[in-house]
């Protein structure tokens, strides 16, 4: 990649990524996110398999590009094979599936607090047989690649639906289509993860065909929620990789027996080992809410693991950021520069408890799930606290084993 910023978007890729995934294709490792579970267009293998290649493919960021299973293509794929029709499908869907073209999924606003879905602004008007946007969106990752040749854009097309949920429609828009101008693309800690790349986008009299609504007009809600599931857990799966090297390359740094302090290697001091098990303990923790959650999938689909699919998005970019940062930490100053890729991959998994939803909303979310559990818990609310009585009496009473522990041992 050349070093210029004016020359580091729209305009230039590595050409290694082209020869990786020829070869990746070759050997059948191709698309396998795509389950053909429940995508007709799908590979043979089930999420629960493909999480456990995603970890794999976490652990070197090009990784996933050359097999074509990155994000935001990932989810982009899954939305039109769910939700789009066979025009749809032969224009967009097979070249994303070939590799030919890479897209860019347009929802978040600059002006709007777009975690809440229902402030989208960006106008969808229908006139004649047209939809024309207008509005501006930002974080559009992967507007800045010059493959990129489509946007899925979600904006509000009937503001005046007394359903919030009713009001807003995915649109399919070519990336060269007049009026659609990339303003800029925004840094993430310093990072301009060129050519992928975080735009802002604004759209001004773009004209579109009416043909190009995805599943039909106030279908947005239902789209984005079908399509963020699958991503959120996507996103989960190479994220345990990612702490996995961190914890790897932690490893490597304290024993290295170039580096003593206080006469010992830094692998012979207990803080250090304090980290590297709690580490450990957080990744296969992590690991394990992430193969529920794909296992969810395989029996239902998206919108009945969503409890399970919070849990994980909750819980694995957090722990990733940790490991990482105890791992910046074994390396001292040499941690947060380019010499390894312990910062760059800090500030990307800083960017996931956002992406896809903050924390926040999925903390909320989970929080409801749970509560509603009441309900089970008080439908025989006598008979476990009988058994609770029991279970008292069954240990001491006044000091003594009672008659039921030692009816208990001569049985």
């Amino acid at each position: 990649m050349p070093s210029d910023p004016r020359q580091r978007f729209l305009n230039t890729y590595p050409k290694i990524i082209d020869t990786l995934k020829s070869k990746a294709r070759a050997r059948g490792l191709w698309n396998l996110f795509l389950s053909n579970i429940h995508y007709r267009e799908g590979v043979a293998l089930t999420n629960l398999e493909y999480a456990l290649m995603a970890e794999m493919l976490g652990r070197c960021h090009i990784a996933s590009e050359a097999m074509n299973c990155s994000a935001p293509d990932t989810g982009n794929m899954e939305t039109i094979a769910k939700y789009g029709n066979d025009v749809q499908k032969k224009q967009w869907l097979t070249p994303l599936l070939n590799g030919d073209i890479r897209s860019a999924f347009v929802m978040t606003e600059r002006f709007a607090a777009s975690s809440d879905a229902k402030n989208i602004n960006l106008e969808v008007k229908r006139e004649g047989n047209e939809y024309i946007l207008n509005g501006t969106k930002w974080w559009s990752s992967g507007a800045g690649d010059p493959r990129c040749k489509l946007y899925i854009v979600m904006g509000k097309s009937d503001a005046k639906n007394p359903d919030p949920y009713r009001q807003q429609s995915v649109v399919l828009v070519p990336h060269d289509t007049p009026g659609v101008t990339v303003e800029r693309a925004l840094s993430v800690f310093g990072y301009d993860d060129a050519p992928h790349g975080h735009c802002e986008i604004s759209f001004k009299n773009v004209r579109v065909p009416v043909s190009n609504i995805l599943l039909g007009e106030g279908r947005g809600f239902e789209i984005i929620q079908g399509r963020l599931g699958p991503g959120r857990i996507h996103h989960c799966m190479r994220s345990i990789g990612v702490a996995s090297v961190a914890l790897d390359l932690m490893i490597l740094r304290v024993n290295d027996p170039t580096r003593m302090t206080f006469g010992k290697v830094l692998s012979q001091h207990g803080t250090i080992l304090d980290w590297i098990a709690k580490s450990r303990l957080e990744i296969d923790a992590g690991r394990l809410l992430v193969l529920n959650a794909a296992d969810k999938i395989d029996r239902t689909d998206a919108k009945g693991a969503t409890k399970d699919i919070s849990m994980a998005k909750i819980y694995v970019p957090s722990m990733a950021l940790g490991v990482i940062d105890r791992a910046i930490q074994a390396h001292g100053a040499a941690g947060v520069c380019q010499d390894f890729p312990l910062a760059r991959m800090w500030a990307h998994m800083r960017t996931i408890r956002i992406a896809d939803g903050p924390d926040e909303v999925h903390l909320n979310q989970l929080g409801r799930a749970e509560i509603k559990r009441v309900k089970e818990l008080l439908v025989y609310p006598y008979q476990e606290m009988a058994i609770d009585r029991m279970a008292n009496q069954c240990l001491f009473t006044g000091g003594r084993r009672s008659s039921c522990g030692r009816r208990g041992r001569r049985s």
